[in-house]
């Protein structure tokens, strides 16, 4: 298996010294400092980066620069999809986001790990494991995502949270680690954000 192959089936893999990954990496750092570097009101030149740089876009989406990814082509958005600034994803596995995923300024989504033991992180060696968020997803403020990790549909996380576990549909959820708060009701619906 190439060290690709091993990446993306979420075996450990040599991300440090592996040619064929360090030219991905090269081409989507060259993209994000191209999109980051447009002006704001460049929407065409925005949408034609993303376009080139991502796996999967809706039609409609924004991503607010400055954005920084790993390889681009294993991020799928849906519909409706907007980030604030500071947006980071380390790409080395699949990050699907659905449709009307809503993120806060300075959020990241993290597919990459590393060994517990030394001798192989230092020899370079990472895992990547997917990360999935469901439709209508409100994302808050400094949110952390951690490899491997599912965000279900219609959920709120609450900003400075540091999601290492799986959360299911129809919850607000907030902490370090995050865990489900309460569920989303209908008195949600008249009343904003709380605890």
């Amino acid at each position: 298996m190439t060290e690709k192959e091993k990446m993306l089936a979420g075996k450990l893999y040599d991300a440090n010294y592996d040619e064929e990954l360090l030219a991905e990496r090269a081409r989507a750092k060259e993209l994000c400092f191209d999109y980051n570097n447009l002006r704001p009101s460049d929407e065409q030149g925005q949408q034609k980066i993303m376009c080139q740089l991502l796996g999967k876009t809706g039609s409609a989406f924004t991503i607010v620069a400055p954005f920084w990814c790993d390889y681009g082509y294993n991020i799928e958005i849906g519909e409706n999809f907007f980030s604030n600034h500071n947006l980071v994803i380390l790409d080395g596995a699949k990050v699907r986001f659905g449709n009307n995923v809503f993120i806060a300024p300075d959020c990241g989504f993290h597919t990459a790990g590393h060994p517990i033991d030394f001798e192989r992180r230092n020899a370079g060696l990472e895992y990547a494991y997917p990360i999935t968020v469901g439709d209508n997803v409100w994302i808050g403020a400094g949110v952390q995502v951690m490899p491997g990790v599912t965000i279900g549909s219609n959920v709120v996380i609450g900003g400075g949270s540091v999601v290492v576990k799986d959360i299911p549909d129809n919850c607000v959820a907030a902490g370090n680690p995050c865990r489900i708060i309460r569920p989303i009701t209908d008195a949600d619906k008249t009343r904003n954000w709380d605890r």
